[in-house]
């Protein structure tokens, strides 16, 4: 069976970029087929109304919608629609995201807030398309180095794994938190695992700086500090997880989870052995 997957996303945070490609990072899954529909930066209300109907179009099995702040209008509309239809969806948002965590569950409707996964510094005095891109880049760092992108990879996965075996599916309700980093047993050398997880606390710094400068700061004389600040201590959290993933490399036990074409995750932490079937 292949399964169909739909990705809705409304505005951006750091992991949408990357979202469906963290499922077919080699294009040659049979298992699976994705399409993409995008309101854009935007992610207001009309923008979400004169979009949504496309992803429909596709006749998805699985939907995955991502946005930041799921309680805002725009997207908090696209939840609307999503939990009027009969196909499985889950949200993916940011921290702000988590005060709609029970109206989530209401609406049945599956979520992973991904806690690390910032506002950016939002303010015309500071941010250009370089700034954006940047600091979008360091983000992806982060979430992929930590292995963040790897848990949200592996939930989707058991989604689709369900879906081709008819089994019973279960929506997931998962905050990615720090514990998640040092639990994931991804790190071989704990320096490697502390390291990882500074930097998606770093993160979470990040978020907290920039919705008092985008949000509560009214002078420019306050405010366009601490978003270059917040800017910065987001460049040195991408250091911080890059060395991270430097330790493990230089002791050859780096983790690798490539997809196999049938979509079964395959492991490997030598760099000269071939990747083996996972237990998933």
């Amino acid at each position: 069976m292949k399964v169909k997957v739909g990705v809705f996303k409304c505005g951006n945070i750091g992991t949408a970029p990357m979202l469906e490609l963290l499922l077919d990072e080699l294009a040659d899954r049979k298992d699976l087929a994705v399409r993409t529909v995008s309101t854009g930066s935007k992610m207001d209300v009309e923008a979400v109304e004169e979009t949504i109907e496309k992803i429909f179009e596709f006749a998805p099995d699985l939907l995955l919608f991502i946005s930041p702040n799921t309680s805002a209008p725009g997207p908090a509309k696209a939840r609307e629609i999503f939990s009027k239809k009969k196909v499985p969806t889950v949200i993916f948002t940011d921290g702000p995201g988590k005060r709609a965590k029970e109206e989530i569950e209401t609406q049945g409707l599956g979520y992973v807030i991904i806690m690390g996964d910032p506002l950016i510094g939002a303010r015309k005095e500071f941010l250009d398309p370089l700034e954006m891109a940047i600091f979008n880049s360091n983000v992806i760092k982060v979430l992929a180095c930590t292995g963040v992108f790897r848990r949200i990879f592996r939930e989707i996965d058991r989604l689709i794994d369900a879906l081709k075996s008819g089994s019973d599916l279960t929506l997931p309700r998962l905050i990615i938190d720090t514990d998640d980093i040092r639990g994931a047993g991804d790190f071989k050398n704990p320096y490697a695992m502390v390291k990882a997880m500074a930097a998606y606390e770093l993160l979470k710094k990040v978020a907290e700086i920039n919705v008092r400068a985008c949000f509560i700061e009214k002078d420019k004389e306050k405010y366009v500090p601490f978003v270059a600040c917040a800017h910065e201590i987001v460049q040195t959290s991408a250091n911080l997880a890059e060395e991270a993933r430097e330790i493990e490399k230089y002791g050859d036990t780096l983790l690798r989870t490539p997809h196999g074409k049938d979509g079964r995750l395959k492991t490997k932490n030598k760099l000269m052995l071939p990747p083996k079937a996972s237990e998933q």
